[in-house]
Parts: C-alpha cells; sequence; structure tokens
C-alpha cells in the first residue's frame, strides 16, 4: 500500500473556510488546518524530495513550514480588492536552486476542491524575463516543439492563462510557433479529482506529470540561462 496524505477532511476544511474567510472562524480551526492540510502536505513535500532530485538536481522540494515549498494560507491584501484574509486552497512551489537571484520556472501541486491541479512553468513572468523566452523560442523551435507536442504532453497538459491577440512586436507573424511566442505565461498542468488527491496514487500521480513536463522546464531553464 502506498501513502496517502489527504482526505474528504481536507476538502471539508477548504469548503468551510471559503464559507468562513475570517480571522475568527480561522482561529477557532486552526487545529484542523494543521492535521488536515498544513501537515499532511508537508509530508508531501518530503516524499517528493527524492524522486524531484533524481528528475532535476537543481530543484528542491522544501518541507520547511516557513520559508519552504508550501505557500502561506494567509493572503497578502495590502493591494487587493477582496479582503478575505485567507486562500480558499493550499499550494506547493518546487523551485529552482538559484530563483532568488533569476526568474526561474519551477514544478507546483495545487490542492482546492473541485479544481486541484499539477503541472509547472512560468506564471507572470517579468516583461525581461518573457522576452527571453520569446527570444529563445524564435531561435530554438524544434526542442520546444519536441518538448510539448510529444504525446507524453499533449495526452496530459493544457497551456495556463491569456495569450496576446496580435504577434509580439518584432517577430515574425508567420512564425511557426507563432500562437506560443503569442503566450503572456509559460505554464502547463493537468487537473485531478478530488478522490484522486485522497488517494496513495497522488504521490505516484504528481512524480509522473514532474517527469512529463520536465522537458518544457529544461527548455524554459535553457531560455533564462540556468542548469536544469
Amino acid at each position: 500500500m502506498g501513502t496517502s496524505y489527504f482526505s474528504n477532511a481536507t476538502f471539508k476544511f477548504l469548503r468551510d473556510l471559503a464559507a468562513n474567510n475570517s480571522r475568527t472562524w480561522f482561529a477557532a480551526n486552526k487545529s484542523r488546518y494543521e492535521d488536515v492540510l498544513r501537515q499532511p502536505f508537508l509530508r508531501l513535500i518530503t516524499d517528493l524530495q527524492a524522486p524531484l532530485a533524481k528528475i532535476s538536481t537543481h530543484y528542491r522540494a522544501d518541507p520547511r513550514p516557513q520559508g519552504g515549498s508550501l505557500f502561506r494560507i494567509h493572503r497578502d491584501t495590502r493591494f487587493a480588492n477582496d479582503k478575505a484574509p485567507y486562500k480558499t486552497w493550499a499550494g506547493a512551489r518546487f523551485a529552482h536552486e538559484r530563483r532568488r537571484e533569476i526568474e526561474a520556472p519551477s514544478f507546483y501541486l495545487h490542492i482546492q476542491p473541485r479544481d486541484s491541479f499539477t503541472g509547472g512553468g512560468i506564471w507572470h513572468p517579468e516583461p525581461s524575463t518573457l522576452k527571453k523566452i520569446r527570444e529563445f523560442l524564435g531561435d530554438n523551435p524544434a526542442a520546444w516543439k519536441k518538448a510539448t507536442q510529444a504525446k507524453a504532453f499533449r495526452e496530459r497538459f493544457e497551456f495556463f492563462g491569456e495569450n496576446l491577440t496580435r504577434p509580439p512586436r518584432g517577430f515574425d507573424p508567420a512564425h511557426e510557433l507563432i500562437e506560443d511566442l503569442k503566450r503572456k505565461n509559460f505554464a502547463a498542468g493537468q487537473s485531478f479529482a478530488d478522490a484522486l488527491a485522497c488517494s496513495d496514487e497522488l504521490l505516484p500521480f504528481t512524480i509522473d506529470t514532474f517527469k512529463r513536463i520536465a522537458p518544457m522546464i529544461d527548455y524554459l531553464c535553457a531560455a533564462v540561462e540556468l542548469e536544469f
């Protein structure tokens, strides 16, 4: 038997939090958060350390409670119209060792009722990073096609985010990758059911997903001059 991490209680907590998103409610239910969401997620991150190192020695599954792979449950509401204090999902970013120096692609796992997914890439890159990726794509189309048009990728992943309506300035509208060059984000993933999240299949499924998306992560690392 494999290991399971989350349960129906995990998703019940997240649904209850969405319906009662206040500091008072969270304080009264903090032990639930720890027991059914935060601690299980940290165990999962720990169990992803060795498999992720086999995919790339430059990526980290960091189970530290603060400053590690797991996102904080608290929302930054300083500039947000929505002042709800807590995220109604849990996510972990498995980052490149040099992420503090260079904007880098990452692997990602997201747990949310009826909206869980896993995948990776670069989400909302800075303009300078986006320019680098587009220029690299323009000059190196074959490797991108191999990474993102292979059966292992196409049968599992969809790209996330918006695209430009017109080709970016300086790029040939007839370029073979013009639809990719229009992307504002280079992130892709696959959704999965709550039942899978609660089963012992979650760990092997996540590892397999990371393996399948790794060629795209490798390509994006090359675009921003990082080792993979």
